[in-house]
Formats: structure tokens, sequence, C-alpha cells
């Protein structure tokens, strides 16, 4: 196997990101834990950790401010695609943001609906994406989240 390669892949804008500054910190068969930067710059976060499930399809970050503290996970909904060398990680929209305080909050479910409007997902693929959030949302509620950032947590 040559160099991994990630790529973003988003519906809403159009678009496929070729993450090569991201560094690979850790690479099991069904899960990557990555290191970056922010692509364009903010004023809320500036870097971050990202664990790949690739299995479970999600993603979970850790997105960090200027003065290295957490401002909140941040979870994404996924399919990912493997060609060769290159894994491209599909952004289904929907997202779950998790806070230091423990409060969560779902995001994009507009997106959804849009894309679905607008034939930009199929029913089976929107399905997959809500079935997946239901699950993490389920996870995040028993008490388990730390079960998944615990490999974001063991690299720093």
């Amino acid at each position: 196997m040559g160099e991994i390669k990630l790529y973003r892949r988003r519906y809403i804008p159009d678009e496929t990101v070729y993450l090569k500054d991201d560094e690979i910190l850790s690479f099991k068969e069904n899960r990557i834990v990555t290191k970056w930067k922010v692509l364009r710059q903010r004023t809320d976060f500036t870097h971050g950790f990202s664990c790949y499930f690739i299995d479970e399809g999600f993603k979970i970050s850790k997105f960090i401010d200027g003065k290295d503290k957490l401002v909140y996970w941040y979870c994404d909904i996924i399919d990912t695609h493997i060609e060769g060398d290159a894994y491209f990680f599909n952004d289904l929209l929907i997202d779950i943001i998790v806070y230091e305080n423990g409060s969560v909050k779902v995001a994009d479910l507009d997106e959804i609906a849009a894309a679905l409007r607008e034939d930009i997902l199929d029913k089976e693929t929107a399905a997959r994406a809500m079935e997946r959030a239901d699950r993490l949302l389920k996870i995040i509620y028993s008490g388990n989240f730390s079960k998944y950032t615990k490999y974001i947590n063991e690299v720093l």
C-alpha cells in the first residue's frame, strides 16, 4: 500500500477537497486518526483532531482554539469509499455537536431535507444518514461517547 490520501466530499456545496495537509496519526483497518489545521482562517477554532470510524459511518472531531482549549466535539455522519490508497469521506449532511458541558446540538437537518427535495441524495443514502445519526445520539445520551473520543485523546 502506498501513501494514504484523504478526501472530503460534500454535497452542499458540491465539492471534493484533497486533505493534503492532514497528518495521519493512527491508521487501523477501520479507523483513521488525523491532526489538521483549518482550511480557511476562523476565529472560533484553529485546528483539531479527527477520528474516522469507517465501519460505523461517522467522523468525530475535536475542535481546538488558538489557546489549545476544546471548543466542542463535532461529529459528521459519513459514507466512506476507498479507491486504492484514496479514502473518500462523503459528508452525509447531518452533524452532531457535543459541547464540553455535555449539551448536544443536531445541525443541518435542513440540508438533508433540501438534498432529498433536489435529488442530490437518494432516499436510501438519506435513510442511512438518519440511522447513523440516531445510533450516534444514542451513544452520546447513554454516556458512552468517551469510547469514541478516547482514540483522539490517546494520541494527544
